[in-house]
């Protein structure tokens, strides 16, 4: 009985330590999107860039591995955000800065010239966070709603980055929702909205890989 007691005593004590460290790590998770956030309005790439893992700088370095060796035929074939992120970076970066740059600062350049857009945070936060070890998902909120989207973190050296990358998929069907209801070919419809965005109307250049230019 003494046994138990001491049992329910120690149980009764961890608890609200354990549940105190558990809240702790989830506002540490808002902190990273909070940070991440206020960094895209603001246009502060570096600031921005570490706020984000290790998985989201891969990405954008095999991005600018496309951007420099990827032909027309590889590029086509690309997914809708692939494609159109190897081909802005192509018609808004000067060859010399593309073959000198790397994944982390090709995310910089593009979050400072505006191509991973404000749109992309301004009406979004973090509501319910659930942690496991050293993964973490929260789940996106837009104008304060809930969506059955969330957005993922790892903690990496102790700190907890983001994932871009596990958005990626909900974004590329939301693009490719518009491509269709445009009645354009995805490739028109592509060039059209860097125009549009861009002001320049894009060349050839765009589908040669930079290397060759």
């Amino acid at each position: 009985m003494r046994h138990f007691s001491r049992i329910t005593f120690l149980a009764l004590f961890l608890i609200p330590m354990l549940t105190t460290a558990q809240q702790a790590e989830e506002q540490q998770v808002k902190k990273t999107f909070d940070n991440y956030k206020s960094a895209i309005l603001n246009d502060k790439g570096e600031e921005a860039v570490e706020q984000v893992d290790t998985k989201t700088i891969a990405y954008y370095g095999d991005i600018l591995e496309k951007v420099k060796t990827a032909d027309s035929l590889k590029v086509d074939k690309l997914s809708l955000m692939d494609k159109l992120i190897v081909l802005v970076v192509r018609h808004r970066i000067p060859k010399e800065e593309i073959m000198k740059t790397n994944g982390k600062q090709l995310l910089v350049t593009a979050i400072k010239m505006g191509m991973v857009g404000k749109s992309s945070v301004i009406n979004n936060e973090v509501g319910t966070v659930k942690v496991n070890g050293d993964f973490a998902s929260g789940e996106l909120l837009v104008r304060g709603q809930k969506t059955p989207l969330a957005f993922e973190f790892h903690k990496e050296n102790g700190l907890w980055k983001l994932d871009l990358t596990a958005i990626f998929p909900a974004g590329e069907a939301a693009f490719r929702q518009m491509v269709k209801q445009s009645g354009e070919p995805e490739n028109e419809y592509l060039l059209s909205l860097i125009q549009l965005t861009t002001g320049k109307e894009p060349g050839a250049e765009v589908w040669v890989p930079t290397k060759q230019q």
